[in-house]
C-alpha cells in the first residue's frame, strides 16, 4: 500500500521541486528529532502542527489565487481584524452567532472589493491587495478595536474549550485543516469552477475568449482567500484565547507565500495544487519550529527560508527545463 501511495516519488518518476520539498522536509524532521533536545517532545509537536495547520489554511486560501495568477497580500490582516473584532463584538455584549455572522459579511467584503479592484479596477493585485490589507488593519485598529489585544470573555466557556479540544488526542485545528484541503481540492479537481481557475492562470485572455466568467471567478477567488484566513484567525484566537493585532506586523504573510511557492505552485499562475500547499507548510512549520527552538533571530530566520526558497526553485529548474513549446510561451 505504501510503495502504491508514494509512486509519485519514486526516482524514475523524475525529481520535482514537490518531491524535493518532500524530501528535504523529512529529512528535517528526523535530523531534529534525533539531534534537536525538545523538538520530539509531545508538547512541542503538539505545538508544531497547530502552527503548519495555521500556516496550511491560510496557504490554501493563498494558494487559490496565485493558480489564478494573482496574490493577496491582505490575508494576515483579515486573519487579524476578524478574529479580534468577533471578540471585541462578545465583550460589547453581542450574541456569539451574531457577532459571527455580522464579522461573516465583513470578510466577504473585504474578498469582494480585493477581487473587484483586481477584475473590474484592473489594479495588478499585488498593489490592490497591499492597500486593502493596510486599510483593515488601519481601519480596524482605529475604529473598531479598543486596543492591539482583544481577550475572549471568560463567560464564554464554550470557545475557550474548544481552543484545548482533542478529538482522539489530536487537536482540533488538524481537523479543521484537513477538512479545508477537502472542500479545496474537490472544488479545483472536481468543479468547472475549479478548471475556471486553471484556465484562468494559464492563459487569461483565452480563458474570456472561452466564454468563461473571468472577472467573477476572480471575486470568488479573493472572497475564498478572505473566508480561509478568517478561519485560521478563529483557530489562532482559540489557540491563544485572544488575538493580538500586531501579528499583521510579523513575517506571517513572508510564510505563507513562501509555503506556496516552495510547495510548487508558480506565481505564473495556472500550476499545481492543494498538496503543494501542505508539502510547503511542512517543511516550513517543521523548519521554524526547530530556529526557534535553537533561538535564531528573525533576520537570521528569514536569511535560511530565502535560501531554501532559491535552492528549491533552481533544482526544480535545472531537473526539468522548460520545452521548446515552454519557451515560445514565454516570448514577448
Amino acid at each position: 500500500m505504501g510503495a502504491v501511495s508514494l509512486h509519485w516519488l519514486l526516482p524514475g518518476k523524475g525529481l520535482t521541486q514537490e518531491k524535493v520539498v518532500v524530501i528535504m522536509a523529512a529529512a528535517l524532521f528526523i535530523g531534529f528529532s534525533i539531534f534537536l533536545t525538545g523538538f520530539f517532545s509531545v508538547s512541542n509537536l503538539i505545538g508544531l502542527v497547530r502552527n503548519i495547520c495555521v500556516l496550511g489554511i491560510l496557504g490554501v486560501g493563498m494558494g487559490l489565487v496565485i493558480i489564478g495568477r494573482g496574490i493577496d497580500l491582505s490575508v494576515v490582516s483579515v486573519l487579524a481584524i476578524s478574529a479580534a473584532y468577533f471578540i471585541e463584538l462578545l465583550g460589547q455584549g453581542l450574541p456569539i452567532w451574531s457577532g459571527f455572522l455580522f464579522v461573516l459579511m465583513l470578510v466577504i467584503l473585504v474578498g469582494a472589493i480585493n477581487g473587484f479592484l483586481v477584475a473590474y479596477g484592473e489594479i495588478p493585485p499585488i498593489f490592490a491587495t497591499l492597500a486593502m490589507g493596510l486599510f483593515v488593519y488601519g481601519f480596524g485598529r482605529s475604529q473598531l478595536m479598543g486596543q492591539d489585544v482583544a481577550f475572549i470573555p471568560p463567560e464564554f466557556t464554550t470557545l475557550l474549550a474548544l481552543g484545548t479540544l482533542k478529538l482522539w488526542g489530536v487537536p482540533l485545528e488538524v481537523f479543521v485543516f484537513v477538512a479545508v484541503c477537502l472542500v479545496a481540492t474537490v472544488f479545483l479537481k472536481f468543479t468547472k469552477f475549479g478548471r475556471y481557475v486553471y484556465y484562468i492562470g494559464d492563459n487569461f485572455a483565452a480563458a474570456r475568449n472561452l466564454g468563461i466568467p473571468v472577472r467573477p471567478m476572480l471575486v470568488l477567488q479573493y472572497v475564498a482567500c478572505a473566508l480561509f484566513a478568517s478561519v485560521a484567525g478563529a483557530i489562532v484566537a482559540l489557540n491563544l484565547q485572544s488575538m493580538n493585532t500586531r501579528i499583521v506586523n510579523s513575517t506571517l504573510l513572508y510564510d505563507v507565500i513562501l509555503i506556496v511557492v516552495l510547495g510548487g505552485i508558480g506565481l505564473s499562475g495556472g500550476k499545481g495544487g492543494i498538496r503543494n500547499v501542505v508539502f510547503g507548510a511542512l517543511l516550513i512549520g517543521i523548519l521554524v519550529n526547530a530556529m526557534t527552538i535553537l533561538d535564531f533571530e528573525d533576520t537570521h530566520q528569514n536569511l535560511i527560508k530565502a535560501l531554501i526558497l532559491l535552492a528549491a526553485i533552481m533544482t526544480d529548474t535545472l531537473l526539468n527545463q522548460r520545452d521548446e513549446q515552454t519557451e515560445k510561451q514565454g516570448d514577448i
